[in-house]
């Protein structure tokens, strides 16, 4: 552990942060540059005296669990987080699982597409992150619990809202084929990840056609680059489907937009006014 060069990191990473990144109000009087090490401790779920011991060079290694706070509280980007762990003698370990964490990058990408629907799936296909318009036109993801946001549990195992399987998507077939296939090779590479063993245990299980898919050992399929999904509101929705890969991450953001001056880019406009609210409900 270099704590020297730890303390100056730790110290160079809150100056350059300011109370408004991270959502707290600036306040009067402030003397340094940055965020206070209170403000640091209170983000990192530590103590305001070990983070000052931490900067004064004075400080007992740090946990990965106490480092795991300093890099969220301080916005560190892989080569920061990665850099921090190593002057604190804990080098970062392989991920065991599929990444749950989303760049702020992407979460403001998702954000700034205002005509297109979003979101970012994991490896094992769980939604990690959406945009508005994207739950107005598949589902209000934050209502979700966790285990509900798994776009290939839902495509075996429902719910299958009337009648329709994911969201009524016209290639469903075709998506739970491509998710079984993806789903293999994710579990080749997370052998160890128990949420992975957990998903295909319960796929397995509860799904003929996934275990014909499973038994297949089939690895590869070709995207389906146009679907149409059926919305409660609007109807028929049909969208072009971009998939842009988060490789450090194992993650993929995907895009769906509407062909311009189409009924459909029409009914996403809609939506992106109505939001999640249902209009189609009668008092």
């Amino acid at each position: 552990m270099d704590r020297r060069e730890l303390a100056d990191f730790l110290r160079s990473r809150r100056e350059r942060i300011s109370p408004a990144d991270v959502g707290l109000p600036a306040g009067p009087r402030r003397r340094t540059p940055g965020l206070r090490r209170e403000e640091v401790a209170q983000l990192a779920f530590i103590s305001t005296e070990y983070c000052t011991r931490l900067e004064q060079a004075r400080g007992p290694r740090p946990s990965r669990e106490v480092l795991a706070g300093l890099a969220r509280a301080l916005r560190l980007s892989d080569a920061e987080r990665d850099h921090l762990h190593h002057l604190a003698g804990a080098p970062p370990l392989p991920p065991t699982g599929p990444s749950r964490e989303v760049r702020q990058s992407i979460l403001d990408l998702l954000q700034r597409l205002p005509r297109a629907a979003a979101i970012v799936t994991s490896a094992s296909f769980e939604v990690l992150a959406w945009n508005g318009l994207a739950a107005a036109l598949m589902e209000d993801f934050s209502a979700l619990p966790r285990r509900d946001r798994n776009l290939v549990r839902r495509v075996f195992l429902g719910p299958h809202t009337r009648g329709q399987r994911l969201y009524g998507v016209s290639d469903a077939d075709a998506f739970a084929r491509t998710s079984a296939q993806r789903l293999r090779a994710a579990a080749a590479r997370y052998p160890d990840d128990p949420d992975v063993a957990e998903l295909v245990g319960e796929l397995l299980a509860g799904s003929e056609e996934f275990v014909r898919l499973w038994e297949s050992h089939d690895v590869s399929a070709e995207p389906a680059l146009r679907k149409t999904l059926q919305h409660p509101l609007v109807g028929p929705v049909t969208v072009n489907c971009d998939a842009l890969a988060i490789t450090d991450r194992d993650q993929q953001v995907v895009i769906y937009t509407a062909d311009p001056g189409s009924p459909s880019e029409e009914a996403l406009a809609l939506l992106s006014v109505t939001g999640t609210q249902r209009m189609d409900l009668t008092r």
